[in-house]
């Protein structure tokens, strides 16, 4: 703390005090030194140029006399130097003189002066000398000298008296300044505190400071930018929190390119879209380093050239790739003008598959309706032109319009059913099923085709089993569809099973067996699909519209279920239809 401002004030207000005061002193001491030397130097000079008018003789007789009355010391000096008389020493045991400083400059101006210390004295010596001439040439030197004690006992008196005055002035100079500086450092101290919370991040309320001068005014300053600072970081922190929340919930996925091309940030819809593909822990590596992506690459260069945004399709993943559709522009506004690079991605994956389903949809919708309807209409024709002339002829004709008919009609049924489910419109009538009775309620429909292709239909159900929360015709439905593939792909010999058992305490599972041709294991995937076959002659033959497993799939997700279908080739195909327990039982 003894680099704090009260310090340093305080301490300035005393080294100020203490130094004006010994200055002042030492300039007094100096100018009264110099007054009392002038006094002592006149004094002297004058009573030398009095000695020197009286005669030589007379003058060395009387020095001891006017050195007595003086009360100063009185030496005489040839002008060879030699000493004369002295009023205090034996002229023998005196060198000569005539190289002192006053003796010269009194040779040389007419009169001179000089300070010497004395060590018999233990004092300073004032000295003055002057000639004594005869006429026009000078006969000898009259010297004067006097010790110093008076002035030095003066000037220590007066640096006593100024030591006491800095006592007497310094402590309460000294309390005053410690309260001066106490006052002016304490809101100085609130001040730096106040701001030092702030930069802490805490909330000091606000500053309060006592004072009507510049220090008060520079408190109501702070406060008044404190309350603008905490205003906008509240409103930064608001629009932060919306960015961040529409950040975090789109489903685009969102990175950001650092000056460097590095990845800065990645939103959670990225995590989603890249999934287990790439490594999560992407931060600080290029998009290269990330994705691994050469058409990537090559568009974020063409960005890199032109500065422009741009768009590109590409697809991440050599299988089942994720097809994405990416636009590539620079964040503007910018502090230093740093460029950063935004790539917003669009899963466009399910697009791309709905548009080949859609076409694929078109295409076999078409195929399925032409085929029947060319049948139809060329039969049509040629008993137009005469065969319906022909009993047996016409009768062959009319029943493969009529089967072409019909098959027309299923296709028609099994769209409309497809399209009601899609779009909501069937309305499912959710109760307490019991799976015996529905299956009771389908196998006898298809007894005749097993007799005829000589095929067991097992039913093994358990005597207890959970009824199932369904829609009892929608149930026969979805068997129908699933027995109808069953008996229809297992050859002649064959036999189909149903099972149901219980699976936990949520589902009951309703599994068709069957110990047909199997289904490959890269067809399985593309089960379901609307108008997908496995074997498209033999199902079409066999009048399969290629809904049946859709419809089946679109019926249990209504029913908060779900399919499984197991199939091994040449060893027979397992589909579990998985319904929710109906809980209302007892």
């Amino acid at each position: 703390m003894k680099n704090s401002l009260f310090y340093k004030v305080f301490g300035s207000f005393v080294a100020i005090m203490i130094l004006s005061i010994a200055a002042m002193g030492l300039l007094v001491a100096g100018e009264l030194k110099n007054g009392l030397m002038r006094g002592i130097r006149d004094d002297l000079m004058t009573q030398a140029r009095v000695m020197a008018m009286l005669p030589k003789n007379e003058l060395e007789k009387r020095i001891t006399e006017l050195a007595e009355i003086s009360k100063i010391r009185v030496t005489l000096v040839d002008a060879s130097g030699k000493v004369i008389t002295d009023s205090e020493k034996i002229m023998t045991a005196m060198d000569s003189h005539m190289h002192r400083s006053e003796i010269e400059e009194a040779r040389i101006k007419g009169q001179g002066e000089a300070i010497r210390f004395s060590r018999t004295l233990n004092v300073d010596m004032f000295y003055v000398a002057y000639p004594l001439r005869d006429g026009s040439q000078i006969r000898g030197y009259i010297r004067l000298a006097r010790p110093l004690f008076e002035v030095k006992k003066t000037i220590d008196q007066l640096y006593g008296t100024i030591f006491w005055s800095i006592l007497i002035i310094v402590i309460p100079s000294v309390f005053l300044a410690f309260i001066f500086s106490r006052r002016f450092s304490s809101p100085v101290r609130k001040i730096t505190l106040y701001t030092q919370k702030i930069c802490d991040g805490e909330n000091p309320g606000t500053l309060l400071v006592e004072s009507d001068d510049e220090i008060g005014q520079l408190a109501k300053n702070i406060n008044c930018m404190v309350e603008q600072y905490r205003e906008k970081v509240r409103y930064a922190n608001e629009e932060r929190g919306k960015l961040e929340s529409a950040f975090a919930s789109m489903i685009e996925g969102v990175v950001v390119l650092n000056s460097q091309k590095r990845i800065e940030l990645m939103n959670k819809g990225m995590n989603d879209i890249i999934g287990q593909r790439y490594s999560i822990d992407v931060i600080g590596k290029t998009s290269l380093e990330a994705f691994r992506n050469l058409d990537l690459q090559n568009v974020l260069e063409i960005f890199d050239e032109t500065k422009r945004p741009i768009s590109q399709e590409l697809s991440l993943g050599d299988e089942n790739p994720v097809i994405l559709s990416v636009n590539i522009s620079a964040i503007h506004g910018l502090p230093g003008n740093e460029e950063k690079t935004m790539m917003v991605f669009h899963d466009i994956t399910r697009l791309k598959k709905l548009e080949r389903m859609r076409e694929d949809f078109v295409a076999n919708v078409t195929h399925e309706i032409k085929t029947p309807l060319t049948a139809i209409i060329g039969f049509i024709e040629t008993l137009q032109d005469g065969a319906i002339e022909e009993s047996l002829t016409a009768k062959k004709f009319l029943s493969t319009i009529a089967e072409n008919a019909r098959r027309l009609n299923r296709l028609v049924d099994d769209l409309l059913t497809l399209s009601n489910i899609e779009l909501g419109e069937m309305t499912l009538r959710l109760e307490g099923v019991t799976v015996g009775e529905v299956v009771d309620h389908v196998l006898p429909i298809f007894e005749g085709r097993a007799q005829d292709k000589n095929l067991k239909i097992d039913k093994n159900l358990p005597e207890r089993i959970s009824m199932i929360h369904a829609d009892r015709d929608r149930v026969a439905q979805a068997l129908l569809n699933v027995i109808d593939n069953a008996v229809k792909f297992t050859p002649d010999g064959g036999s189909v099973t149903i099972k149901a058992y219980e699976e936990g305490e949520d589902s009951v599972v309703i599994q068709v067996v069957d110990t047909g041709v199997g289904i490959p294991k890269s067809e399985m995937p593309r089960l379901g699909e609307r108008f997908y076959r496995v074997d498209k002659t033999r199902s079409r033959e066999l009048g399969g519209t290629g809904l049946g497993l859709s419809i089946v799939k679109h019926l249990m997700k209504a029913h908060q279920g779900r399919v499984e279908i197991e199939s091994r080739m040449g060893a027979g195909t397992t589909i579990s239809l998985y319904f929710p327990i109906y809980q209302d039982q007892k």
